[in-house]
């Protein structure tokens, strides 16, 4: 890949943006030798089949023109769904009080992995309550987070 993650985002945001989607985020992953590119775009209507396949098609007009990636490459567009990975401090903070799971780059307290409700968002990190225990995670050192669906 040529440009980083954070320049395909600046590429893509503006074009999600403009469809009428919140853009949520990306993931650029490469298994075996192939390449996927996953777009998240959110809508407080939520996301139909249709709207992806339309942001698809302008991002995937976007890439062919720009070729931000050299390799092939399969591009997906989806909505968050209900184990929506978090890509920003914003994103926490709007899902606290749902249960998250929360993968770290490096241990932190002999932990590399949480698993608790998401108690919210002070000056750059993440609160996990996990029963009685709060730890408070900083937000550069998340290397993953998601929502963990609760069903009753």
């Amino acid at each position: 890949m040529a440009a980083s993650t954070a320049q395909i985002q600046e590429l893509i945001a503006p074009v999600v943006i403009d469809l009428g989607f919140e853009f949520w985020g990306l993931e650029y992953q490469t298994k075996s030798g192939a390449a996927l590119l996953r777009v998240f775009i959110e809508s407080p209507d939520g996301i139909s089949v249709d709207d992806c396949a339309k942001v698809s098609r302008e991002v995937s007009l976007l890439l062919d023109v720009e070729d931000p990636i050299r390799s092939e490459y399969r591009l997906e567009v989806s909505s968050p769904g209900m184990s929506r990975p978090f890509f920003t401090l914003d994103q926490y903070s709007r899902y606290s009080g749902f249960f998250v799971k929360i993968k770290l780059r490096f241990a932190f307290e002999g932990r590399r992995q949480f698993k608790g409700l998401l108690a919210g968002v002070e000056n750059d990190e993440v609160l996990i309550r996990d029963g009685e225990d709060e730890y408070s995670l900083p937000f550069e050192a998340i290397d993953k987070g998601s929502m963990l669906p609760q069903f009753e």
